[in-house]
């Protein structure tokens, strides 16, 4: 008996409807969950993202009482430096390794090693322990950060993501309200090693929820090669690059052989990753991608507007307490009113981007508008700007930096195969990061120079005929009287020895030094406002497609599977 034409349109569509809920290699995609599990799979994202976000703010908040301790102000950055350095070389590779073998059992070893980085980091007695713990804990935290926004991108379309994304940003924007404020108070109640500690709970709980109801899906059966080559390049590449950035002008030289010497290591080391990764099977960055316009602005983009936003996190609580002279729980809930700017531009954006037709160029043009114009009112602060300016300049800022953050990373996943979606969206987090590292480094040699410029210029030449040189040797490399109530009062008496000018000679010190220190900051801040300028001009740039309302065909060039 022969099938009806309808019969067999029906029986078509059904085929099609089907073949709409499979990847490209035949499996049944994460897309194709029932919603309860898409729900479970959001949720523990969002707990994963909120985790790696909190631990960035609290640290922050408390890394003025912790150079106080451990000393070494020279490495201020370090401590953060190290957390990125390890994890933006874990980004790329679990983002390729990812899309070979699956996403559940990468998150569950990155949630490990990042609890276990945070014990280990909380139990440190010196900088040098600090540093190489929180190096441990960023790789952790590279192999979440790869995930998080990939997963997105698995289980909604583009033309949806902006919802889920701006939702992601929001997460990270509630975290850093939390976290100064927790940050500060644990900083002043307990002590800075509990900042590392209040990770463990809540890490234990997030792994035991991967591990029963993460689902695993595998992308493909196939046997896969991994990229060696590609990735001992890579790390041979960054790694020197960011140490020769850290160590320049504060433990060496510009011009001394170790510096040179890594920087030309480095430049040696990334034609030869570019090499490797033309003629690997399955290259850890596929140079196809960046060849993609879209791809490749919208990666520029991010890399320096990771300027701004790591300079505004890590410097505006220094500047709170060094400069304002606000303790650390303050400087805390101040720099919450910026993760507010955050958390209301990022969900704007993402709903804007999904309901009003994908418009991320324009969107992106307006965002960058408002974060420079937070970078130039911070730029301009002084030792008598007010708690009220300053806080409306890290608002500004913040809802600028909000209304990129889902931008370019829905840009991104929207022009390339599916096949390659964590790696291109690994690709974004990981020139974040670079953005980061390159903005860390670079900020806080400036700092550095600056500060200690600064605060002998200011000083009066009777200043200096008091103060030993040991002791001014001190103060120029950890001018830790701005943090300390007991360095301070230490400081006082050594004057008050010095005979009836010593309370005015000290109180010359305590200006010069707070005036050299915003000096340095507001430094900074300029030159994160140049750069988010360089990126706002890139994005004129930037070609726009129409974002997908379903996992189907197409792309920027209109070839291969898109989702």
């Amino acid at each position: 008996m022969s099938k009806s034409p309808t019969s067999v349109d029906t029986n078509k569509n059904v085929a099609k409807e089907q073949a709409s809920n499979i990847d490209i290699t035949g499996q049944v995609g994460i897309n194709a969950l029932p919603r309860q599990q898409v729900l479970i799979t959001l949720g523990g994202v969002l707990l994963a993202m909120f985790l790696s976000s909190l631990d960035q703010t609290v640290v922050g908040t408390a890394m003025p009482r912790i150079i106080t301790d451990l000393g070494g102000f020279t490495q201020y950055t370090w401590v953060t430096t190290a957390y990125i350095i390890t994890s933006t070389i874990a980004i790329p590779i679990t983002g390729k390794l990812t899309d070979m073998y699956g996403r559940k059992w990468f998150y569950v070893v990155g949630l490990v090693i990042f609890v276990v980085g945070s014990l280990l980091s909380g139990l440190s007695h010196t900088m040098t322990q600090l540093i190489f713990f929180r190096g441990f804990q960023g790789v952790g935290a590279g192999i979440m950060m790869a995930n998080a926004f990939t997963v997105i991108g698995d289980i909604f379309p583009p033309a949806e993501r902006g919802k889920y994304q701006g939702l992601m940003a929001s997460t990270f924007g509630l975290a850093t309200i939390v976290g100064p404020t927790l940050g500060g108070y644990v900083t002043d109640k307990l002590s800075w090693h509990w900042v590392f500690f209040v990770n463990i709970p809540l890490g234990i709980l997030i792994i035991a929820l991967f591990i029963f109801f993460f689902p695993h899906l595998k992308p493909d059966e196939l046997k896969h090669k991994i990229d060696y080559l590609g990735i001992t390049a890579l790390i041979l590449a960054v790694v020197p690059m960011l140490l020769a950035l850290t160590w320049g002008g504060t433990e060496y030289p510009w011009v001394s052989a170790q510096i040179i010497g890594m920087l030309v290591f480095s430049a040696i080391m990334i034609p030869l990753f570019v090499l490797f990764e033309s003629r690997a099977k399955e290259p850890i960055i596929p140079l196809w991608i960046l060849k993609n316009r879209i791809v490749s602005i919208s990666t520029f983009i991010i890399f320096v507007t990771g300027f701004g936003m790591y300079g505004g996190i890590i410097f505006v609580p220094l500047f709170f307490q060094g400069v304002l002279g606000q303790s650390a729980t303050n400087s805390g809930t101040f720099l919450t009113p910026m993760m507010l700017g955050l958390v209301v531009g990022s969900i704007v954006s993402g709903q804007l981007l999904s309901r009003a037709g994908g418009h991320y160029r324009m969107l992106g043009l307006v965002g960058l508008v408002i974060m420079a114009g937070g970078m130039f009112m911070l730029s301009r602060m002084t030792p008598e700007t007010t708690n009220a300016r300053a806080i409306t300049n890290i608002v500004v800022t913040g809802i600028g930096l909000g209304i990129t953050m889902p931008l370019y990373i829905i840009a991104v996943q929207n022009a390339v195969p599916y096949s390659v979606l964590g790696t291109a969206t690994s690709a974004t987090a990981f020139f974040r990061s670079i953005g980061g590292a390159f903005g860390l480094t670079i900020f806080g040699t400036v700092m550095n120079n600056r500060f200690a410029s600064e605060f002998l210029a200011g000083l009066s030449a009777q200043a200096k005929a008091v103060i030993p040189p040991n002791q001014l040797d001190l103060l120029v490399h950890n001018p830790q009287v701005l943090f300390s109530i007991n360095a301070t009062d230490q400081l006082k008496s050594a004057f008050e020895q010095a005979g009836p000018q010593g309370a005015a000679l000290f109180q010359e010190v305590f200006n010069t030094l707070k005036s050299a220190l915003n000096s340095a900051i507001t430094e900074v801040f300029f030159i994160a406002l140049l750069l988010v300028a360089v990126g706002w001009v890139a994005n004129f740039f930037l070609k726009e497609i129409p974002l997908r309302k379903h996992y189907g065909e197409g792309g920027e060039d209109g070839k291969g599977p898109i989702v």
